[in-house]
């Protein structure tokens, strides 16, 4: 079985057939999807998501580009859905600063007001980093992060970071970039990983793996980056395709 652990299957890429990508991903043994809401329509469409499919569970939390955006209310709002059953996760959140809509110190000030909310509420949370290692790094040891873990998605950084993430109780997800050619860290990296804090995403509708890159992806493609990392670790595909499935239920407390 394949869990693919970071998907926005509530984007507009999908409105035309989901039925279909979804048949797909089970066609192709992908039991689980988690669906990343980072803003109030996506949040709101992760949700409709969880009621209709017993595969699809959510998390819910803001984007650190959109950071400037969330009010008050907005953090009540991912407090209150919290409690919903189906909810696996707080974000994504993080820092990202390839993009420029939000300072900074915006970002910062969101990003720590949802950690704070995920310790509060006792689920792990769901990290986006760009170009802000540094930073994000720096603000997950200072909020204790660690309380409640969770996962560095879409792991694109060094060893060491990685080490001082798994330091910090969390997991590494590796999704399509790591089955580029030119993709020489991602890859090292992932071999040395511990493979109890492993996970695999597609973060769909972008990053498609190769052989379908620059086409949208969708999370039967999942496997491609299983089967790459598999090889990378002269592992057994089925093997390390259920292992990391286990890691999945495992940090996002899915007992079935």
């Amino acid at each position: 079985m394949l869990f693919d652990t970071h998907a926005h299957l509530n984007a507009i890429q999908y409105e035309e057939d989901l039925e279909e990508v979804i048949q797909r991903a089970l066609s192709e043994n992908v039991t689980h999807i988690v669906v990343v809401g980072f803003d109030r329509q996506t949040i709101t469409r992760a949700m409709e998501l969880t009621n209709n499919y017993d595969m699809i569970y959510a998390a819910v939390g803001w984007h650190p580009v959109d950071a400037i955006d969330m009010t008050d209310e907005d953090l009540a709002w991912i407090k209150e859905l919290s409690a919903h059953p189906k909810v696996v996760a707080i974000g994504e959140m993080g820092l990202d600063y390839h993009w420029d809509k939000s300072p900074k110190d915006v970002q910062k000030d969101v990003f720590r007001k949802q950690i704070k909310l995920a310790k509060e509420v006792n689920l792990p949370i769901i990290i986006h980093n760009r170009d802000a290692t540094e930073d994000v790094v720096s603000i997950l040891q200072e909020e204790n992060a660690s309380e409640v873990g969770g996962i560095m998605h879409c792991f694109t950084g060094s060893a060491e970071v990685a080490k001082q993430c798994l330091d910090m109780n969390f997991y590494i997800s590796f999704g399509g970039p790591v089955t580029f050619k030119n993709a020489k860290k991602p890859k090292e990296v992932a071999k040395e990983i511990p493979m109890d804090r492993l996970l695999i995403e597609t973060d769909c509708p972008y990053l498609t793996p190769h052989p379908f890159r620059g086409k949208r992806n969708e999370p039967s493609y999942v496997k491609y980056v299983a089967e790459q990392i598999a090889e990378l670790r002269e592992m057994n595909y089925e093997e390390f395709a259920q292992k990391t499935s286990d890691n999945a239920r495992k940090v996002f407390g899915i007992t079935r």
